[in-house]
């Protein structure tokens, strides 16, 4: 009897991220042309920074850096969402962090699909922020219950992904061939479609509400709304849209320019107008797809991240209503409260870091002493900083506003539900620093038993 060959999560990860990148260039021609961008940037920025080379290639993220990028959609209930999850757990993405962006005033609250393992991370690092609409901030009773009624008619699944999502949890794995059925008939919920499931007065409604509700109920599927690749520098990939025939967006959202990045920093260009045929044969146009870009820094701690949220909060008053240019001067002095060298943020605990042992640490196994910062002093053992593999609620809205339109609504703020975020998934998601802390502590207790002999 011959044994069945499964492949991995992380070969089925690879391979639905190329082919969503691949579908995506041909529904967003410009998407095509910003990798190029993006992909030219980190060239002459590795060319220009070989320590930034030098680190990247130590933390194994340079090889992962052509294939990095995340996605974003948006679904509308609870169902969808659960069954996403399953979706996502055949290729090894899990829901990592709770974000409300409420907050900000968009009716969502959020989670990221993404790999969890250092060595998944390192494979293929694909990541999708997923929305669930809140459908009870809707203040219309009537139109609440007419977007439920629209929603409770679709499906967004193709019968064949959900059988073989079944498949995969009763086999425990996908063979090659089964992988490939998988990766087609998934690529169907993230597809774009220009046919609305409602006619042209239902949509308007729903639009004026707020724009992101629309979007979400008014079309077959959850269409992915933009693909985000990794530069190492986005000042300079914001500097040079205009030249290649983009409109970015008006700042950059996150932290300011910093020798050492922290976090995420995003910028995108605007959203796409598309025509679309509503139902009764009404024509109309629909802004949903953008192409965005995104800047990885380091993973903050709780103490970091507190001082981080209290910066942004300082920096975005003052810097309301001004150019990118301004904005960023303006965080700039804001942020310089905050440590700009990888030693000092070590220091004073604000960030994570993943310890491995230089040559020289090589040379003393056996003839060391168990004490981190002794070690670190002497040259013995080196700290990089863990990359930040997650999202920011206020970048996000920011980003989803400013693309969409349809600005703060204060009757949608400061609503957080993560119980009811969880219920509608089916599953508890992942606290996100939690996971940096076990990969620091993890790193730390790898150096030591290796010094030990």
């Amino acid at each position: 009897m011959t044994q069945t060959t499964l492949l991995s999560a992380n070969d089925v990860r690879d391979r639905f991220s190329k082919a969503m990148s691949a579908m995506y260039q041909t529904e967003v021609p410009q998407y095509g042309t910003l990798l190029e961008l993006v992909e030219q940037v980190n060239r002459e920025t590795l060319a220009q920074q070989p320590e930034l080379r030098r680190r990247l290639e130590a933390q194994g993220e340079l090889d992962r850096l052509s294939v990095e990028r995340h996605g974003a959609i948006r679904v509308g209930s609870a169902s969808e969402l659960s069954m996403l999850r399953r979706l996502f757990a055949v290729m090894g993405m899990y829901p990592v962090g709770y974000y409300d962006l409420s907050e900000a005033g968009v009716p969502v609250h959020s989670t990221a699909f993404r790999p969890i393992e250092d060595e998944a991370l390192a494979c293929n690092p694909f990541r999708v922020f997923t929305s669930l609409l809140r459908l009870e901030l809707i203040e219309s009773e009537a139109l609440r219950q007419r977007a439920e009624e629209i929603l409770a008619k679709r499906d967004i699944f193709t019968p064949k992904a959900r059988e073989l999502i079944e498949h995969f949890e009763a086999q425990g794995g996908l063979t090659s061939e089964e992988a490939d059925q998988f990766v087609e008939e998934a690529l169907e919920t993230f597809r774009w479609h220009q046919d609305a499931t409602v006619d042209l007065d239902t949509y308007q409604a729903l639009h004026d509400e707020h724009r992101l509700i629309a979007d979400v109920v008014c079309f077959r599927g959850p269409h992915i709304n933009h693909l985000t690749p990794r530069t190492l520098d986005i000042d300079e990939a914001q500097r040079r849209m205009p030249s290649v025939g983009m409109n970015p967006k008006a700042v950059i959202e996150g932290p300011p320019r910093r020798e050492c990045p922290i976090l995420l920093r995003q910028t995108s260009f605007k959203a796409l107008e598309e025509t679309i045929r509503f139902a009764g044969d009404a024509q109309g146009t629909h802004t949903a797809r953008f192409g965005e870009i995104e800047q990885r820094g380091m993973a903050l701690t709780p103490k970091g991240r507190a001082l981080y949220d209290q910066l942004l909060g300082e920096g975005r008053k003052q810097a309301a209503g001004l150019d990118n240019e301004a904005h960023q001067a303006v965080m700039g002095k804001v942020f310089a409260a905050l440590p700009d060298s990888d030693e000092a943020m070590r220091r004073e605990g604000l960030a994570y870091f993943h310890y491995h042992l230089t040559e020289a640490g090589k040379d003393a196994v056996g003839n060391a002493n168990a004490d981190i910062e002794d070690l670190v002093e002497r040259g013995l053992v080196e700290a990089q900083p863990i990359t930040y593999e997650d999202f920011l609620p206020v970048s996000a809205a920011g980003i989803f506003q400013s693309n969409l339109g349809g600005g703060e609504n204060e009757a949608y703020a400061g609503s957080a539900n993560r119980e009811a975020f969880e219920e509608a998934l089916g599953a508890p998601v992942t606290d996100e620093l939690a996971l940096y802390a076990e990969r620091e502590q993890a790193s730390k207790q790898r150096v030591l038993a290796a010094l030990a002999g």
